[in-house]
Protein backbone atom coordinates (compact mmCIF):
# COMPACT_ATOMS: atom_id res chain seq x y z
CA UNK A 1 0.00 0.00 0.00
CA UNK A 2 1.35 3.40 -0.97
CA UNK A 3 2.11 5.87 1.80
CA UNK A 4 -0.78 8.23 2.45
CA UNK A 5 -3.30 5.98 0.70
CA UNK A 6 -6.63 5.47 2.55
CA UNK A 7 -6.96 2.22 4.53
CA UNK A 8 -9.11 -0.52 3.08
CA UNK A 9 -12.41 -1.64 4.70
CA UNK A 10 -12.39 -4.64 7.09
CA UNK A 11 -12.80 -8.03 5.55
CA UNK A 12 -16.42 -9.33 5.41
CA UNK A 13 -15.25 -12.55 7.05
CA UNK A 14 -13.78 -10.66 9.99
CA UNK A 15 -16.99 -8.67 10.35
CA UNK A 16 -19.06 -11.87 10.35
CA UNK A 17 -16.85 -13.45 13.02
CA UNK A 18 -17.12 -10.34 15.17
CA UNK A 19 -20.91 -10.29 14.79
CA UNK A 20 -21.23 -13.97 15.70
CA UNK A 21 -19.01 -13.56 18.78
CA UNK A 22 -21.02 -10.58 20.04
CA UNK A 23 -24.55 -11.59 19.09
CA UNK A 24 -24.74 -15.35 18.68
CA UNK A 25 -24.25 -17.34 21.90
CA UNK A 26 -22.38 -20.65 21.55
CA UNK A 27 -24.27 -23.87 22.18
CA UNK A 28 -23.73 -25.40 25.61
CA UNK A 29 -23.48 -29.14 26.08
CA UNK A 30 -26.07 -30.99 28.16
CA UNK A 31 -24.77 -32.25 31.52
CA UNK A 32 -26.02 -35.55 33.04
CA UNK A 33 -25.71 -36.45 36.73
CA UNK A 34 -25.91 -39.85 38.49
CA UNK A 35 -24.58 -41.35 41.71
CA UNK A 36 -21.08 -42.79 41.55
CA UNK A 37 -22.22 -46.10 43.04
CA UNK A 38 -25.22 -47.65 44.78
CA UNK A 39 -25.58 -50.70 47.02
CA UNK A 40 -28.46 -53.13 47.28
CA UNK A 41 -29.32 -56.41 48.97
CA UNK A 42 -30.44 -59.55 47.18
CA UNK A 43 -34.21 -59.53 46.70
CA UNK A 44 -34.56 -55.81 47.46
CA UNK A 45 -34.92 -52.86 45.12
CA UNK A 46 -32.69 -49.92 44.30
CA UNK A 47 -33.26 -46.54 42.66
CA UNK A 48 -30.88 -45.39 39.94
CA UNK A 49 -31.09 -41.61 39.95
CA UNK A 50 -30.47 -39.58 36.81
CA UNK A 51 -30.85 -35.82 36.38
CA UNK A 52 -29.53 -33.30 33.90
CA UNK A 53 -28.83 -29.65 33.18
CA UNK A 54 -29.60 -28.09 29.85
CA UNK A 55 -29.44 -24.55 28.49
CA UNK A 56 -32.72 -25.23 26.66
CA UNK A 57 -36.26 -25.58 27.94
CA UNK A 58 -37.45 -29.15 28.44
CA UNK A 59 -38.46 -30.29 24.98
CA UNK A 60 -41.42 -32.47 24.05
CA UNK A 61 -38.89 -34.63 22.25
CA UNK A 62 -36.76 -35.24 25.32
CA UNK A 63 -35.47 -38.80 25.68
CA UNK A 64 -33.76 -40.90 28.37
CA UNK A 65 -31.82 -44.06 27.65
CA UNK A 66 -30.40 -46.50 30.21
CA UNK A 67 -27.73 -49.01 29.24
CA UNK A 68 -26.28 -51.86 31.25
CA UNK A 69 -22.80 -53.37 31.13
CA UNK A 70 -22.40 -56.52 33.25
CA UNK A 71 -19.50 -56.77 35.66
CA UNK A 72 -16.51 -58.00 33.69
CA UNK A 73 -18.38 -57.61 30.38
CA UNK A 74 -17.35 -55.52 27.38
CA UNK A 75 -20.63 -54.72 25.66
CA UNK A 76 -23.43 -52.53 26.99
CA UNK A 77 -27.06 -53.30 26.20
CA UNK A 78 -30.05 -50.98 26.23
CA UNK A 79 -32.49 -51.87 29.02
CA UNK A 80 -34.78 -48.82 29.12
CA UNK A 81 -35.82 -45.97 26.85
CA UNK A 82 -38.14 -43.00 27.35
CA UNK A 83 -39.34 -40.95 24.37
CA UNK A 84 -42.43 -39.01 23.30
CA UNK A 85 -43.77 -39.16 26.84
CA UNK A 86 -43.78 -42.97 26.95
CA UNK A 87 -41.44 -45.40 28.78
CA UNK A 88 -40.22 -48.46 26.87
CA UNK A 89 -38.94 -51.28 29.08
CA UNK A 90 -36.84 -54.23 27.97
CA UNK A 91 -39.17 -57.16 27.35
CA UNK A 92 -36.68 -59.96 26.82
CA UNK A 93 -33.46 -59.12 28.71
CA UNK A 94 -32.29 -59.89 32.22
CA UNK A 95 -34.29 -56.97 33.64
CA UNK A 96 -37.58 -58.08 32.15
CA UNK A 97 -40.52 -56.89 34.25
CA UNK A 98 -38.12 -55.64 36.94
CA UNK A 99 -37.66 -52.02 35.83
CA UNK A 100 -40.01 -49.22 36.92
CA UNK A 101 -40.00 -45.68 35.56
CA UNK A 102 -40.12 -43.10 38.40
CA UNK A 103 -38.72 -40.07 36.59
CA UNK A 104 -40.37 -36.80 35.59
CA UNK A 105 -38.96 -34.92 32.58
CA UNK A 106 -40.50 -31.63 33.74
CA UNK A 107 -38.31 -31.89 36.85
CA UNK A 108 -35.34 -33.04 34.72
CA UNK A 109 -35.48 -36.45 36.34
CA UNK A 110 -34.88 -39.71 34.47
CA UNK A 111 -34.63 -42.13 37.39
CA UNK A 112 -35.60 -45.82 37.30
CA UNK A 113 -36.09 -48.50 39.96
CA UNK A 114 -34.81 -52.06 39.64
CA UNK A 115 -36.76 -54.63 41.67
CA UNK A 116 -35.78 -58.07 42.99
CA UNK A 117 -32.04 -57.58 42.82
CA UNK A 118 -29.73 -60.49 42.14
CA UNK A 119 -25.96 -60.98 42.15
CA UNK A 120 -26.02 -61.06 38.35
CA UNK A 121 -27.19 -57.42 38.35
CA UNK A 122 -23.74 -56.22 39.42
CA UNK A 123 -22.38 -53.90 36.77
CA UNK A 124 -22.38 -50.39 35.35
CA UNK A 125 -25.51 -48.49 34.33
CA UNK A 126 -25.27 -45.53 31.96
CA UNK A 127 -27.82 -42.72 31.68
CA UNK A 128 -27.99 -40.75 28.42
CA UNK A 129 -30.25 -37.70 27.96
CA UNK A 130 -31.21 -35.83 24.80
CA UNK A 131 -33.12 -32.56 24.99
CA UNK A 132 -33.39 -31.28 21.39
CA UNK A 133 -31.86 -29.09 20.18
CA UNK A 134 -29.45 -29.70 23.09
CA UNK A 135 -28.21 -33.19 22.22
CA UNK A 136 -24.45 -32.85 22.69
CA UNK A 137 -22.96 -33.94 25.99
CA UNK A 138 -21.43 -36.76 27.99
CA UNK A 139 -23.34 -39.60 29.59
CA UNK A 140 -23.10 -40.45 33.29
CA UNK A 141 -22.46 -43.85 34.87
CA UNK A 142 -23.40 -45.46 38.18
CA UNK A 143 -22.05 -48.79 39.43
CA UNK A 144 -24.39 -51.23 41.19
CA UNK A 145 -23.11 -53.60 43.89
CA UNK A 146 -25.47 -56.33 45.11
CA UNK A 147 -24.76 -58.00 48.46
CA UNK A 148 -26.46 -60.60 50.58
CA UNK A 149 -26.71 -57.91 53.25
CA UNK A 150 -25.91 -54.29 52.49
CA UNK A 151 -22.65 -53.48 54.36
CA UNK A 152 -22.35 -50.44 56.51
CA UNK A 153 -19.90 -48.15 54.82
CA UNK A 154 -16.99 -46.69 56.75
CA UNK A 155 -18.00 -43.18 55.78
CA UNK A 156 -21.48 -43.67 57.22
CA UNK A 157 -20.07 -44.98 60.52
CA UNK A 158 -17.53 -42.16 60.71
CA UNK A 159 -20.19 -39.61 59.94
CA UNK A 160 -22.45 -41.03 62.64
CA UNK A 161 -19.61 -40.93 65.20
CA UNK A 162 -18.67 -37.36 64.32
CA UNK A 163 -22.32 -36.34 64.40
CA UNK A 164 -22.77 -37.94 67.83
CA UNK A 165 -19.69 -36.19 69.22
CA UNK A 166 -20.76 -32.83 67.83
CA UNK A 167 -24.26 -33.37 69.19
CA UNK A 168 -22.86 -34.15 72.66
CA UNK A 169 -20.67 -31.04 72.60
CA UNK A 170 -23.58 -28.86 71.54
CA UNK A 171 -25.74 -30.37 74.29
CA UNK A 172 -23.06 -29.66 76.92
CA UNK A 173 -22.70 -26.09 75.69
CA UNK A 174 -26.45 -25.65 75.81
CA UNK A 175 -26.59 -26.96 79.39
CA UNK A 176 -23.69 -24.72 80.40
CA UNK A 177 -25.31 -21.58 79.00
CA UNK A 178 -28.68 -22.57 80.50
CA UNK A 179 -27.18 -23.04 83.97
CA UNK A 180 -25.21 -19.79 83.62
CA UNK A 181 -28.33 -17.94 82.53
CA UNK A 182 -30.32 -19.26 85.51
CA UNK A 183 -27.49 -18.36 87.91
CA UNK A 184 -27.18 -14.83 86.52
CA UNK A 185 -30.93 -14.39 86.67
CA UNK A 186 -31.00 -15.52 90.31
CA UNK A 187 -28.12 -13.19 91.18
CA UNK A 188 -29.93 -10.29 89.52
CA UNK A 189 -33.09 -11.08 91.52
CA UNK A 190 -31.12 -11.20 94.78
CA UNK A 191 -29.42 -7.91 93.91
CA UNK A 192 -32.78 -6.26 93.25
CA UNK A 193 -34.12 -7.64 96.54
CA UNK A 194 -31.13 -6.34 98.49
CA UNK A 195 -31.41 -2.95 96.81
CA UNK A 196 -35.10 -2.81 97.72
CA UNK A 197 -34.31 -3.72 101.33
CA UNK A 198 -31.61 -1.05 101.56
CA UNK A 199 -33.94 1.54 100.09
CA UNK A 200 -36.61 0.54 102.62
CA UNK A 201 -34.19 0.84 105.54
CA UNK A 202 -32.97 4.22 104.31
CA UNK A 203 -36.52 5.48 103.88
CA UNK A 204 -37.42 4.26 107.37
CA UNK A 205 -34.40 5.93 108.96
CA UNK A 206 -35.18 9.19 107.19
CA UNK A 207 -38.78 8.95 108.34
CA UNK A 208 -37.71 8.26 111.94
CA UNK A 209 -35.24 11.13 111.92
CA UNK A 210 -37.87 13.50 110.57
CA UNK A 211 -40.28 12.28 113.20
CA UNK A 212 -37.69 12.86 115.93
CA UNK A 213 -37.00 16.27 114.45
CA UNK A 214 -40.68 17.14 114.73
CA UNK A 215 -40.90 15.83 118.32
CA UNK A 216 -37.86 17.83 119.65
CA UNK A 217 -39.49 21.34 119.56
CA UNK A 218 -42.58 19.89 121.25
CA UNK A 219 -40.44 18.47 124.06
CA UNK A 220 -38.61 21.74 124.44
CA UNK A 221 -41.92 23.61 124.57
CA UNK A 222 -43.26 21.22 127.18
CA UNK A 223 -40.10 21.65 129.25
CA UNK A 224 -40.32 25.42 128.99
CA UNK A 225 -44.00 25.32 129.95
CA UNK A 226 -43.31 23.11 132.97
CA UNK A 227 -40.46 25.34 134.05
CA UNK A 228 -42.54 28.50 133.75
CA UNK A 229 -45.40 26.84 135.63
CA UNK A 230 -43.05 25.72 138.38
CA UNK A 231 -41.52 29.20 138.64
CA UNK A 232 -44.96 30.78 138.83
CA UNK A 233 -46.05 28.38 141.56
CA UNK A 234 -42.88 29.02 143.53
CA UNK A 235 -43.37 32.76 143.17
CA UNK A 236 -46.94 32.48 144.30
CA UNK A 237 -45.93 30.38 147.30
CA UNK A 238 -43.25 32.86 148.25
CA UNK A 239 -45.70 35.75 147.98
CA UNK A 240 -48.17 34.00 150.28
CA UNK A 241 -45.39 33.39 152.79
CA UNK A 242 -44.40 37.06 152.83
CA UNK A 243 -48.02 38.15 153.23
CA UNK A 244 -48.42 35.93 156.26
CA UNK A 245 -45.32 37.41 157.88
CA UNK A 246 -46.66 40.92 157.34
CA UNK A 247 -49.94 40.04 159.10
CA UNK A 248 -48.10 38.80 162.11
Amino acid sequence: MAPGAPSSNPSPILAALLFSSLVLSPAQAIVVYTDKEVHGAVGSRVTLHCSFWSSEWVSDDISFTWRYQPEGGRDAISIFHYAKGQPYIDEVGTFKERIQWVGDPLWKDGSIVIHNLDYSDNGTFTCDVKNPPDIVGKTSQVTLYVFEKVPTRYGVVLGAVIGGVLGGVLLLLLLFYLIRYCWLRRQAALQRRLSAMEKGKLHKSVKDSSKRGRQTPVLYAMLDHSRSTKAASEKKTKGLGESRKDKK
